[in-house]
């Protein structure tokens, strides 16, 4: 009774405001994250997945995976296709010029040599690992993958990778019973996340 007398019409509209600005915020957010991989997308997806967990209207999660999902795939198929056009000039271009200052040559090299001998299934691992995704893409660039085999390796690289970010923010959100709680746990969990293939690199 309790928690029925809590939905009121107030929460109600306050709720078709937040998905109103949320969910094309969340989208254009993970979208540049794709094409300038500085932004935490992860971190926003989560904290996507915690408000949507406290909220009463339903399918608000799935809007939440379907709009990451989306964002980090139209994304990457944006800056696969740039990267594509600065190969073929004779200048490349800036967006190939920031791939390529992302990927080591180490790391290139492990990509290029993990891609030969498996493929698609690097790719859609790549997104899992936290900065694997662009010694990976620069790796199809390099071994001169269309844009269509790319993108089917890619879309389900993102729907795991989307589904992986939102179980995080899911568990962060019910530890606590006020979403800006599970908001600072789900964001923090993922920087952790973030952090660690860094620091493991640096110890060995």
């Amino acid at each position: 009774m309790l928690a029925a007398s809590a939905v009121t019409p107030a929460s109600i509209v306050s709720e078709s405001t937040q998905q109103a600005v949320g969910y094309p915020t969340l989208f254009l957010l993970v979208l540049a994250g794709a094409l300038v991989p500085v932004i935490p997308t992860g971190a926003l997806v989560s904290s996507a997945a915690v408000v949507a967990l406290h909220q009463t209207a339903p399918f608000s999660l799935l809007m939440v995976f379907v709009t990451a999902s989306l964002a980090a795939f139209l994304g990457d198929a944006a800056l696969y296709w740039l990267g594509r056009r600065g190969l073929k000039s004779k200048n490349g271009s800036r967006w190939l010029g920031a791939i390529r200052s992302r990927a080591p040559e180490e790391r290139l090299a492990q990509a290029q040599e993990k891609l030969a001998a498996h493929g698609v299934a690097v790719l859609v691992l790549s997104r899992l690992v936290p900065a694997g995704r662009i010694p990976v893409m620069l790796a199809c660039l390099l071994a001169e993958w269309p844009l269509r085999r790319f993108s089917r390796g890619n879309l389900p690289a993102c729907l795991a990778w989307t589904v992986t970010y939102q179980l995080i923010g899911i568990l962060g959100g019910s530890l606590f019973a006020e979403p800006w709680e599970g908001v600072l746990a789900a964001v923090g969990l993922t920087l952790v996340i973030s952090a660690v293939p860094a620091v493991w690199r640096r110890v060995r």
